[in-house]
């Protein structure tokens, strides 16, 4: 999949800050939390990209890996009721 600049920069700001966040010693929901402004970008690469564009992103960054796969945990307790949704 050929990711333009926009997705590329929208990934490599996730990476920078989740990186930095887990050198602070951050656990996944302080990251989930300290994360939540790059939500809608992160929506937008999920949008646009498709699986293969986020397998992709995901091989590349190494923090988006990371913020990906704790979205992707919390979503599953959602789903299965570990998790409450709030209203």
């Amino acid at each position: 999949m050929v990711l333009n600049a926009k997705q590329l920069e929208i990934a490599s700001q996730i990476d920078v800050q989740v990186r930095k966040l887990a050198r602070a010693d951050s656990n996944e929901i302080t990251i989930f939390v300290e994360m939540g402004d790059y939500m809608p970008g992160f929506k937008h690469l999920l949008d646009t990209v498709g699986q293969s564009g986020m397998d992709e992103l995901c091989e590349r960054y190494e923090g988006f890996h990371i913020y990906a796969k704790i979205l992707e945990n919390i979503a599953a307790g959602i789903h299965s009721g570990t998790i409450q949704a709030p209203i």
